[in-house]
This record gives structure tokens, C-alpha cells and sequence, in this order.
């Protein structure tokens, strides 16, 4: 017993030693990290607790709120994985009503941001329409007047607050909508000149857009500038536009946008399918909300289809490996669907402040407008992020969420980057066995990402 008791009090001095000993190399090289010119008119936050025994290792500003950027999304999924459960799917069904030589169609929008998606074989744009095609072909419909979208019980907003003009016209900047498609985007494909300054043609578009039109203020840029153009929406009627440069010489350069209407760009697809076959040749589409009650009724309403979207727990691995501000949106007031039966993004941030709050994490640590951490009004701290990641690590849910988890510099962690702002969020397993759960966030720093990127990760790897 001697034995044993002596073994066990010379491993708690040595973990306690090691404990000490990266703490005393973690403030060392962050002190040296935060004279760096970079950081001269910055503020950066650091804290790392001990996975297993949750003693903290290092904090600096740890409760000071600071824009998390996209790391804010490991709070988005693991309160997902909560209140809405790792097997949650969204539903989206298709029914019809009327005489069959002439009825109506209608889609009950569930919010699947998967629908449409390239990302698994039975969410892809053709295998969706394809169905519903033959499906409106088995029940031997003759004609459809109109298609119906039902999107009660979500609110009518799309954009969250805060989100800046340059934002919501790329694909990242895509809103959330009660019908969602295609992930909200599309391709758009350019055409630069030969000399630096000339025009730039739009190719065209993939999918075509429909009941959308593009104009081109792109100008030709020296080679190896990059990618610099820009989608904006149209602030009123007309055309939208593109604006900024790309490099000379490409004849198919292409970038990504969101659609301004999902929903219109889902109905118009489908009608152009539905005429192909003969059955809609001039059908009307209708979104359906609470105040369109003569569409609520279901007498006479045959359900023809259903899609099942993709497991919640497959949707945040795409959700923090690729950083999808959609899905996370989504799924943010996917929660006060299901708990108020509104898809609210308001109300979901209040469940989610009111769940965490239950965890310890005060609510004035959590000061967010949105899911993905686009909007530049967010601040949260790198302690209520650490909390937050200490928590899932307990949950039966946790291989998932911590698979979805990209790897930067030999470590789990999601990554979050903005104007000035750059952060990391995950876990580590050094070389002797210890867990380490932290967040690393900065705040208007200068200079060029790239080079402060080397010196997170040179303070980081104190942890190795």
C-alpha cells in the first residue's frame, strides 16, 4: 500500500509540475505574442483548462467579449445537439389537391438546408426534382395550376443583423429561408481581358438564375491578384451587380453567390421540369404564411412525396468542416420551431442564452445576433467558448461533433476568421497524454492573416 500511495503522490507532483510548467510557457510566449506590432492596437484573448480535471492552465481576457467570427459555430452545434438531438431530420412534404386535369401543388417547407445540396447523393438538385416529377407522374395529373410553398411557422427575415452589403450577395452571405435550395447559391462564371483594366463578361451561371439578372463592373486585374469581385444585390428594382477584379487572362474564372429568393429559384426549377413533362404549363406559384388562410386547409389534400433531409449530426460535420454559414443559421432557429413552434432566430438565441446560462456561462458572455458568427455585432468570450467545449466532450454526442471538427496545425479546433479578426476554438492531446480545451481569439489586429496565423500557432504549440 506504501508502494501504491507513493507512486500515486509522485504522479500527482508530476502533473501538477507539467501543469505548471506549460502555464509558465504559455504566458511567456503569449506576453511575447501580444508585443508583437500586430497586435499594437489589438486585443487578444486566451484560455486553456485540463480536459480531464478541468483545472485552468492559462486565461488572459478571458471574459472579455470579443467578435468570435466563425469559432462562434461550436456554440451554434453544440446547442443544437441538445435541444434538437444528434438523429434530428428536417421533413419536406409534397402533396396535392384538386382535380387532377387541373390542381394545386403544394410544398410544406421544412427549412432543410441540405435540400438540394451536392454533398449527399440523394440531397442533389436532379434526384430531387426527378422525384417530385414522377411522383405528380404516378398519381396520373393532368395539370397544375398552381404550385403552393407553405412557410408558416418561419419568420419572414432571411438576413440577420448586422451582416455588411459585401456579405450577402456571396455564398457565404446566403440567408436562411424557410425554403432552402442548393445551399442558397450558384456559380458564376467570368471572363477577364487580356490587358489590366479592360471589362469583364459575365459567362453565365450555374444553375441559371431565374427572375434574376446580373450586370458586370468587374475590371481585368494583373495576374496572380486573385479573387476580388463581388455579388450585391439590387437595394431596389433591377439588376444586381458585380463589382471588384479578377486576374487577366481567365476565360472561365468563377465565383460563387446566393440567390435572393431560394424559394423562387426551387419553384422556378420545378416549373421548368413540370412544363417539360406537360404537367404545368402555366402554373402560378404562391408563398403561403398565416395571413394566406384560404391555402390552409388540407380537405381533398393527397401527401405525394417526402424527402427526408440528412441526420443533424451529419449536417454539422459539413456545418464546422466547412464552415456553412447556412446550415448554421438554420439549424439556430431550427430551435424555437421546435420549442415554440416559430422558427424565430430572436427566440433561439434566448434558448440558447437561458441553456448555456444552466451551464454556468453568464448571458452577457454570449452577446450574439446570429448562428455562423458573419455579423460583426457579435462578442462572446473565450471562456464561454472553452465551456461550452468542456460540456460536449461529456455528452453522448460528442465523437460526432468532435469529428466535425477541422484540423489546423496538428489540432481539432474550428477556425474563425473576419476583417481584423481571427480565432481558434478546439482541443489538443499532446505528446504525454493530457487533453487541452481552448480559445484563442484576436481582435483588430494589422497587417496581413497569413503571418498572424504562424504566431497563434506558435502559442498554441506550447500545448504540444
Amino acid at each position: 500500500m506504501k508502494n501504491g500511495l507513493l507512486i500515486f503522490v509522485t504522479f500527482c507532483f508530476f502533473v501538477i509540475a507539467e501543469a505548471q510548467s506549460v502555464s509558465a510557457r504559455l504566458s511567456k510566449s503569449f506576453q511575447q505574442f501580444e508585443s508583437d506590432l500586430q497586435l499594437r492596437n489589438g486585443i487578444s484573448s486566451l484560455y486553456v483548462l485540463d480536459g480531464v480535471t478541468g483545472e485552468v492552465i492559462f486565461e488572459k481576457n478571458a471574459s472579455v467579449g470579443l467578435m468570435p467570427a466563425s469559432t462562434q459555430k461550436i456554440i451554434t452545434s453544440a446547442t443544437a445537439y441538445e435541444l434538437l438531438g444528434k438523429d434530428y431530420r428536417y421533413i419536406t412534404d409534397i402533396s396535392f389537391s384538386g382535380n387532377k386535369a387541373s390542381g394545386k401543388l403544394k410544398i410544406k417547407a421544412s427549412g432543410d438546408p441540405a435540400l438540394g445540396s451536392w454533398r449527399w447523393p440523394f440531397t442533389k438538385e436532379s434526384v430531387i426534382v426527378d422525384q417530385i416529377v414522377k411522383s405528380v407522374g404516378r398519381q396520373s395529373i393532368q395539370n397544375i395550376e398552381e404550385i403552393v410553398v407553405d412557410v408558416s411557422g418561419w419568420e419572414i427575415e432571411t438576413i440577420p443583423d448586422g451582416w455588411i452589403v459585401q456579405d450577402i450577395g456571396n455564398y457565404y452571405g446566403a440567408g436562411s429561408e424557410a425554403l432552402n435550395w442548393r445551399e442558397n447559391q450558384f456559380d458564376l462564371v467570368l471572363r477577364s481581358g487580356t490587358n489590366v483594366g479592360d471589362s469583364v463578361q459575365i459567362i453565365e451561371s450555374n444553375p441559371k438564375l431565374i427572375g434574376y439578372n446580373l450586370e458586370s463592373y468587374v475590371s481585368t486585374a494583373p495576374k496572380g491578384s486573385g479573387d476580388n469581385a463581388y455579388i450585391y444585390f439590387p437595394l431596389q428594382s433591377g439588376p444586381g451587380m458585380v463589382r471588384g477584379t479578377i486576374p487577366v487572362g481567365e476565360n472561365r474564372f468563377v465565383i460563387s453567390g446566393a440567390f435572393p429568393s431560394a424559394g423562387k429559384q426551387f419553384t422556378g426549377t420545378l416549373k421548368e421540369e413540370l412544363k417539360k413533362s406537360g404537367k404545368a404549363n402555366n402554373a402560378a406559384v404562391v408563398f403561403m404564411n398565416k395571413e394566406l388562410s384560404q391555402y390552409a386547409g388540407k380537405s381533398n389534400e393527397v401527401l405525394i412525396w417526402t424527402h427526408v433531409s440528412p441526420t443533424l449530426d451529419s449536417l454539422i460535420y459539413w456545418l464546422n468542416k466547412k464552415s456553412i454559414n447556412l446550415y448554421a443559421e438554420t439549424l439556430l432557429k431550427t430551435i424555437s420551431l421546435q420549442k415554440n413552434g416559430l422558427a424565430s432566430r430572436t427566440e433561439s438565441i434566448e434558448l440558447l442564452k437561458k441553456f448555456w446560462q444552466q451551464k454556468g456561462i453568464p448571458v452577457t458572455e454570449l452577446n450574439i445576433v446570429d448562428g455562423s458568427g458573419l455579423s460583426p455585432l457579435n462578442r462572446v468570450t473565450s471562456k464561454a467558448q472553452v465551456i461550452v467545449l468542456q460540456y460536449a466532450q461529456k455528452q453522448p454526442w460528442f465523437n460526432g461533433f468532435y469529428n466535425s471538427l477541422p484540423e489546423y496545425n496538428d489540432m481539432r479546433m474550428k477556425s474563425g476568421t473576419m476583417s481584423g479578426v481571427k480565432g481558434f476554438t478546439g482541443y489538443h492531446k499532446s505528446k504525454d497524454g493530457r487533453t487541452y480545451i481552448f480559445s484563442f481569439l484576436v481582435n483588430n489586429f494589422n497587417g496581413p492573416s497569413s503571418s498572424l496565423v504562424q504566431k497563434m500557432y506558435k502559442v498554441l504549440n506550447e500545448l504540444k
